[in-house]
């Protein structure tokens, strides 16, 4: 408890001295306990698979994941989910619809899968309230352009929710992961409010390039400038220009629970870049409290009754 106690006096220290109420992390997993523990076994894995270990450093139960953030300061989060099979979506959504509404600072979250009737199913879902959805195209393995998932690339342009979608190939490449297939979606559907998960690791300059064609594409900072992910996907200098041309459009995202170093550290690494705080305020709230203005996680932030 004492190390807790320690690294939120220390994360508080961070968003106060930059003048900001607290935090919002648009990348956090929350999910029924049994798929997380897939998930778990999944990065306890990834070891052997990187040559890196990728020990989970907040392996707790719901509550007290829950209660972690909330010492952290993190006024908004997520529970981002993703489905690896058809017939998945649905229940998924159900939990996190449930999740949502006892969580009030839970930004509501739903997520899909290629399958016949998934435009109606992220339909459901986001008369149901949800803010925010997840597609993983590493886990699920699917061609983001198949045919069953164009609606719901326009349903979700349509009516504006952003979608954080894992489209990096790290940190092992997928067979339609890479700015390529996600890249001739956004060309169907160029309104989508895309967040490129992990600022696209490790193909940040290509990302970087869409976020240049597409004036809706953002990209969050999940596990990037880490020590971490410096050792396997190091973030090269000669970007940092463009960061601070795209700082509307970068949103602070961890992967908490599931990062084998502190939330403390995902923090220092993003100060250490050297860029200003005006810089680290947009990506560690203001935009966020932009694209999420509707949210009732958000809307609570600036009193606005839900």
């Amino acid at each position: 408890m004492r190390e807790t106690q320690d690294e939120a006096v220390e994360v508080e220290e961070f968003w106060r001295g930059l003048g900001l109420p607290g935090l919002i992390d648009v990348h956090t997993h929350f999910m029924p306990e049994r798929v997380l523990k897939k998930v778990w076994a999944y990065f306890d894995a990834v070891g052997p698979m990187t040559g890196v270990p990728w020990p989970i450093t907040y392996r707790d139960a719901e509550d007290e994941r829950v209660g972690r953030l909330r010492e952290f300061g993190v006024r908004a989060f997520t529970a981002m989910i993703y489905p690896h099979k058809p017939g998945m979506a649905a229940w998924l959504n159900d939990w996190a619809c449930g999740f949502a509404a006892r969580t009030p600072d839970c930004l509501h979250t739903g997520t899909f899968f290629p399958e016949p009737g998934a435009a109606d199913e992220v339909r459901r879902t986001i008369e149901a309230g949800a803010a925010i959805f997840k597609a993983h195209l590493q886990v699920g393995a699917y061609d983001p352009t198949d045919r069953l998932l164009d609606d719901v690339w326009g349903t979700l342009a349509e009516s504006g929710t952003p979608v954080v979608t894992h489209c990096g190939s790290g940190p092992v490449p997928g067979r339609h992961t890479g700015p390529g297939p996600i890249g001739a979606v956004l060309a169907r559907h160029p309104r989508l409010r895309l967040i490129v998960a992990h600022m696209g690791t490790p193909e940040y300059a290509e990302f970087l390039d869409l976020a240049d064609r597409f004036p809706n594409v953002h990209l969050d900072t999940t596990m990037v400038f880490t020590d971490f992910t410096e050792r396997l996907a190091p973030f090269p200098p000669d970007l940092l220009p463009r960061l601070t041309h795209h700082q509307n459009r970068i949103l602070l995202g961890t992967d908490f629970p599931n990062i084998p170093y502190s939330y403390a550290h995902a923090l220092d690494a993003l100060a250490r870049l050297g860029l200003d705080d005006t810089w680290l305020r947009a990506v560690c709230f203001t935009n966020a409290t932009r694209l999420f203005a509707s949210a009732p996680a958000v809307r609570r932030l600036s009193g606005t009754p839900d």
